[in-house]
């Protein structure tokens, strides 16, 4: 008899929770990961940094193993199909495996347990990477919070060395089954190519940490940890993170609890992450849906150099700073009148770090129809912005190098006259929900 441990945004040996409890069973546990094949036919591309990031990831974990006598068995397929093949290969005790609260995941993992129950196979998961999750902060009558910092509140209150204590899995590393190394297929073989991007350094630097209340918003400089994808893919622990973010700086303490509590409002409201508004009401709005619009926002054409920047920067890097993406998501739904659903799933395409219940609430939050989201009244204007976070204008110079040119077009609408529309439109439309 073995267990499985199932691999997904947890792709690391220490300190994962699901790996440790796995480990401390009396069977030999054989480590998977599937290239979920609903997930990946859903990409738009074959150069998809993300499945490169994650095939690097699970490079580095198999070399580890085999360091360990032990193996990563990699498929390519459907849960389903991969865990049929599983079921007839092995004698299998348990699965173990971390909570994933996305409404996909969430089916996929019902249907899994279903389909090993059936085969008398235990289905063990563990909360990993979030602090808090589900029930856990909530309002003494028992209903989730909606509103970010009366949340925040109670994680700090309720947080102590238990919920930030680490899973020592290494204690238990003689319990991998002993087999020798499969082979990883390559990129190619699962339908992906290399996109010649680097990857930010899994390495927490103390020193921007330190700094990051006073440098966080400024985008011309390297003033966030980048450490987006880490945590989406589980490459660094959250437990560890939040240890060093305590000690260090509480503004960027405050970033992860809103990673727990986008994850919070996913679990309990999953409606906003199959396309609707938290607010139902702002499912009235009317938006214009100018495609020829959407083009020149998405391509960095605005004529507003700090948005055009932006857009830029994610279109090259996968990246986007996070002051930034303030800016182009409320000038894409509020300027532009364009559903936030379009910027939701152009950022879900594009970005590295893209988590769905954190780039749904952080979208949600500033079209103002979202949970604890920014008024409808509250319009960025992208100069003032420009003059607060970047006078210097070093970050437009090294993304929009010809916005002082004359073929640098004109701005796609005068900001006064979208704002006037904008409220207009929104005013109407939550009229009309009355």
């Amino acid at each position: 008899m073995i267990n499985i441990f199932w691999f997904r945004r947890d792709l690391r040996l220490n300190d994962n929770a699901g790996l440790y409890h796995a480990l401390k069973g009396n069977s030999a546990v054989l480590p998977i990961f599937i290239f979920d094949t609903n997930i990946l036919e859903q990409l738009p591309g074959k150069a998809d940094r993300r499945v490169e990031f994650i095939h690097t990831a699970l490079t580095g974990l198999q070399q580890q193993l085999k360091e360990l006598g032990s193996t990563l068995v990699v498929y390519h397929d459907t849960p389903l199909n991969a865990f049929k093949q599983l079921v007839k290969q092995y004698r299998i005790e348990a699965v173990f495996t971390n909570h994933d609260y996305e409404p996909y995941a969430r089916d996929r993992d019902e249907s899994i347990a279903q389909f090993l129950k059936e085969r008398d196979i235990a289905f063990h998961t563990y909360k990993d990477q979030v602090i808090f999750e589900k029930n856990e902060i909530i309002k003494d009558d028992g209903k989730p919070y909606t509103i970010f910092t009366p949340y925040s509140k109670k994680w700090k209150a309720r947080l102590n060395e238990f919920y930030l204590k680490s899973y020592p899995a290494n204690k238990y590393f003689n319990n991998f089954h002993q087999l020798a190394a499969k082979r990883i297929p390559s990129l190619q073989e699962i339908g992906f190519e290399k996109t010649g991007g680097e990857f930010p350094t899994d390495s927490p630097d103390n020193a921007i940490i330190k700094q990051y209340d006073k440098q966080r918003d400024i985008p011309g400089i390297q003033g966030t940890s980048h450490l987006g994808v880490h945590l989406r893919f589980g490459t660094i622990s959250i437990r560890q993170l939040a240890q060093k973010a305590m000690k260090l700086n509480e503004t960027f303490l405050s970033e992860l609890i809103w990673r727990d509590f986008f994850q919070m409002i996913l679990w309990h409201f999953p409606h906003v992450g199959k396309g609707k508004a938290f607010k139902a009401e702002y499912d009235f709005i009317k938006w214009r849906n100018n495609e020829a619009e959407f083009t020149r926002w998405r391509e960095g054409n605005t004529g507003y150099p700090i948005v055009d920047a932006g857009m830029r920067e994610l279109n090259t890097t996968g990246f986007m700073h996070n002051r930034v993406r303030m800016i182009t998501a409320s000038f894409l739904a509020k300027h532009l009148l364009i559903d936030w659903r379009w910027g939701e799933a152009y950022f879900a395409e594009k970005l590295l770090d893209f988590d769905l219940a954190s780039n749904n609430g952080n979208w949600q939050w500033a079209a103002g129809c979202g949970c604890d989201a920014a008024p409808y009244f509250r319009i960025f204007n992208p100069y003032t912005q420009t003059k607060k976070f970047d006078p210097a204008l070093t970050y437009i110079k090294k993304w929009v190098r010809e916005f002082e040119e004359f073929t640098y077009p004109a701005p796609i609408v005068e900001h006064e006259t979208a704002r006037a529309r904008c409220l207009e439109t929104y005013k109407k439309g939550l009229e009309k929900a009355r």
